[in-house]
């Protein structure tokens, strides 16, 4: 199975941009996205289907907000719109999708960078959503977890880890939360098969040239429980490929 996640920062404006086209190419079997933007009635969803995808969306009551989707060549054998907590499904930020034994989550974790209120709800997503997978671990224990974690764990995942010790998303207790999710048995695929890669990242500011310059941030993952991480094949990040302000990354496990 071929997996990437991107972040598109609105399905729309990416369409303008290649999106479609690079669909095409045939990136992967299935493709999570993040703040999409959009429902499905505002997308011209026969374009995508006609590549082959079935596409499942779950898109925030807020019109032009947040919303996840999943595009898949596999038909998912079931799909679970939301994780059940009311805010977080109100703001469209998980979608999980069954295929066999396997269950993949897509999600949109919450950002703080708009201040002390979004970042104190950023702290509560993170500590339910532990709480959600926890309990789902136990009756499904082969998890992949795709999306934009809006968190960098180590140095190595950030262009100055210095400058920004203090920065929403690399705050030290995000950083000790991603330590406690790869402790309850989750392994993140790119550091996985590239434990020593440095200057990769997968979302860039749009000022100051950071993309150009490559100072940017790993906050986009795919992460796998135990029994899939010995599946791994491949793991990358597509920096070359714009539509947003992110880039997708890209993991390959084994059937």
């Amino acid at each position: 199975m071929r997996i990437i996640s991107y972040n598109v920062n609105g399905i729309r404006s990416a369409i303008t941009k290649g999106f479609i086209e690079w669909l095409a190419s045939d990136p992967a079997d299935v493709i999570c996205m993040q703040e999409i933007k959009a429902e499905k009635d505002n997308v011209d969803v026969s374009a995508i289907e006609a590549l082959g995808y079935h596409t499942y969306w779950f898109s925030a009551q807020k019109k032009g907000y947040s919303g996840v989707a999943v595009f898949t060549k596999r038909k998912a054998d079931a799909v679970f719109y939301g994780n059940g907590i009311m805010q977080s499904d109100a703001e469209g930020r998980v979608i999980r999708v069954d295929f066999g034994d396997v269950t993949l989550l897509n999600c949109y974790f919450p950002s703080g960078s708009s201040g002390e209120e979004r970042q104190g709800y950023k702290y509560q997503w993170l500590e339910e959503f532990y709480e959600y997978i926890t309990e789902l671990k136990k009756e499904r224990p082969n998890i992949i977890i795709c999306g934009d974690y809006n968190i960098c764990h180590k140095p190595i995942d950030i262009h100055n880890p210095v400058s920004n010790k203090n920065s929403s998303g690399f705050l030290p207790e995000e950083r000790a939360w991603m330590d406690k999710f790869f402790e309850l048995g989750f392994t993140d695929s790119f550091r996985h098969l590239n434990p020593d890669a440095t200057g990769h990242y997968s979302w860039w500011s749009f000022r100051f040239n950071s993309r150009k310059q490559n100072k940017g941030w790993r906050i986009d993952y795919i992460s796998v429980t135990s029994p899939l991480a010995e599946k791994l094949k491949a793991s990358a990040i597509y920096p070359d490929v714009i539509h947003s302000d992110h880039c997708p990354v890209f993991a390959e496990l084994a059937d």
